[in-house]
């Protein structure tokens, strides 16, 4: 008598045997819907691992990423670099990802995932505090009731630790942009910060100058004469001794700074000055005319 094929299991479901082993291949399995959430801005390889390992969690898995609009973000966590839309858009590009879920919710809830006909839900098992006051781990619904997947972090990158790395060299990303072509106001900069940072975008070519002719001045092949001529010429522009202006470049443009500032405060004085002195002068005309008036009537 021939033998009837097992029926499908669901998802989740289990007749003992691993799936893609004595049941139904792993292909003809129903396949397990796997729900991931996050911000994921400034969307990077740590973002796409964790989305890689929730999306191998089953043999047969639809993985569906959930991700929070601006303004439940803000709310909760705090101003992204990106927007919603473009943080949208990048999960779209990840090949592990299924399906992108738009305004996602800040806690899965039970309605959300019938919605959603969700299994499980995938994420590291560091605890993260509820903002919305729901309770004390966005996770401790899905924990509790036996759906949640954990999945590790990769270690040494995260979306803060990219804006960290920004912050920390601020000031070389904006000189590079400067010297690109964007305005001051277009960086959010001040006027004495532009000004601060061209200062040293000059010291630092001016040093890099001074490298190269140290470097050409330890090499046996080069004419005397020429060299001499170009340290001259960077010397004379340098105002002192090379060496003198490398170490004392930091120095330097902190003294220019502070002279820059108290001209600009001698100016504003300087200007005050000028108009009570004006203000003086035509309150005396006034008086003097006033006073004629009143000794010569008409």
């Amino acid at each position: 008598m021939a033998r009837l094929p097992a029926k499908r299991r669901r998802s989740g479901e289990s007749d003992g045997e691993d799936e893609g082993g004595g049941g139904w291949p792993a292909a003809e399995c129903s396949p397990v819907r796997v729900y991931a959430d996050g911000i994921y801005d400034l969307f990077h390889f740590g973002h796409a691992r964790a989305l890689e390992q929730a999306k191998k969690l089953f043999p047969n898995t639809y993985l569906l990423v959930g991700c929070c609009n601006d303004e439940v973000t803000k709310r909760y966590k705090g101003k992204t670099v990106m927007t919603e839309t473009e943080r949208y858009e990048s999960l779209h590009h990840c090949k592990w990802v299924d399906e992108v879920i738009p305004d996602a919710p800040w806690v899965v809830t039970q309605e959300f995932i019938d919605k959603h006909k969700i299994d499980y839900v995938a994420h590291d098992s560091l605890s993260y505090a509820d903002a919305s006051g729901a309770g004390k781990d966005v996770y401790e619904f899905v924990k509790a009731i036996g759906k949640f997947k954990e999945t590790k972090r990769t270690d040494g990158i995260s979306t803060s630790d990219i804006i960290m790395r920004i912050l920390k060299d601020y000031n070389v990303y904006v000189m590079r942009n400067l010297a690109r072509g964007y305005s001051r106001k277009d960086l959010g900069v001040s006027f004495v910060k532009e000004k601060q940072l061209k200062v040293n975008m000059g010291i630092k070519k001016l040093r890099k100058i001074v490298e190269e002719h140290q470097e050409n001045l330890g090499q046996k092949n080069s004419s005397p004469a020429l060299l001499f001529l170009q340290w001259h010429i960077v010397a004379k522009n340098a105002s002192m001794h090379h060496r003198q202006w490398v170490e004392n470049a930091d120095r330097l443009v902190a003294g220019f700074l502070e002279k820059f500032e108290e001209g600009c405060h001698k100016m504003e004085i300087a200007i005050k000055d000028r108009i009570q002195e004006g203000l003086k002068k035509h309150q005396s005309r006034v008086k003097e005319v006033l006073l004629r008036d009143i000794s010569f009537p008409y």
